[in-house]
């Protein structure tokens, strides 16, 4: 119920928002003396933009098992297994969240990563890569890392902030594409129509390129925040030692499309670090060592 409240909060503020920017700035009129009804194009953007992220997140479980072959311990068979659920359901206790469904997935490279649109019905998945180059403490860790990002809501604020960005790209667009074909047009048929769609097309792809950077930057900050919990769940030393685990493994294959935003390594690749999902190494393991958390680490 919180969720539908706060999609529909959100809906409203960015209606708001257009509103307001468009009044300011004396566009109302204009747009709707020249035959554009802002206000009907503001609707389609927000559910045309939103409804796709939420649809996304609504089946990202399904989609990770799928795409990343998870296999989910229903029922564990060996004494790794074993541990395994017994720590993400300590960690998920002391984090106050319900129990996720835990996985691994067969891959050389460590890496783990936690989806799902709820809190209390979460998928935390780790790769055999992880489970055989990672001590128990540092594999603990990087649990903690992925069961903090569900108790923090990482994945339903993604959402929203895709769901929202989405929405003022498409509506920007498409109102910037209106005023070029506006400005250009002439008496030849069919220069108007093909003036707005250029126009569209070039300030999507502009406003697409400042959404990412919007949505990558929000990706490092909440990084941070899951080296935070993950500290606090399995031991400040424990979340050091997984990340310069991951640095001597920093040549391994990161994951792929929208799995890399929630995986525990990302990569920073060849591209600016503005449209990176992770922050550098370095500087998670500067801040971990720049703080004090308790030591809650159980390792068998």
């Amino acid at each position: 119920m919180k969720r539908v409240l706060l999609f529909v909060a959100t809906n409203v503020a960015v209606l708001t928002v257009i509103s307001v920017v468009m009044r300011v700035f004396g566009f109302d009129g204009y747009l709707t003396q020249n035959g554009l009804d802002y206000r009907a194009l503001a609707v389609f953007s927000i559910l045309w933009g939103s409804v796709g992220s939420f649809i996304s997140l609504a089946i990202s479980k399904w989609m990770a098992k799928k795409s990343m072959g998870v296999h989910v311990i229903e029922q564990a068979r060996t004494a790794d297994e074993q541990w395994l659920i017994d720590t993400v359901r300590r960690q998920a206790q002391d984090a106050g969240i319900g129990m996720p469904e835990v996985g691994v997935f067969q891959s050389p490279s460590p890496n783990a990563f936690a989806t799902g649109m709820k809190k209390n019905d979460a998928l935390v998945a780790v790769s055999t890569g992880l489970l055989q180059t990672m001590e128990k403490g540092e594999v603990e860790a990087v649990l903690g890392h992925e069961v903090a990002h569900v108790a923090n809501g990482d994945m339903i604020t993604m959402a929203l902030l895709q769901g929202v960005l989405n929405a003022f790209v498409i509506f920007f667009s498409r109102i910037i594409g209106y005023a070029i074909a506006a400005a250009s047009r002439d008496n030849r048929g069919g220069s108007y129509t093909m003036g707005s769609f250029i126009g569209t097309m070039i300030a999507q792809i502009v406003l697409g390129f400042v959404a990412a950077i919007i949505i990558n930057w929000f990706s490092r900050y909440r990084e941070f925040h899951a080296d935070e919990g993950g500290a606090k769940l399995a031991g400040n030393q424990n979340m050091i030692n997984a990340l310069k685990a991951l640095q001597r493994n920093s040549g391994a294959k990161k994951l792929d499309g929208e799995f890399a935003a929630f995986g525990i390594s990302g990569g920073n690749g060849t591209l600016a670090k503005l449209f990176s999902t992770h922050p550098p190494l370095d500087d998670r393991i500067a801040a971990l060592e720049q703080a004090q958390y308790g030591d809650n680490s159980v390792v068998s």
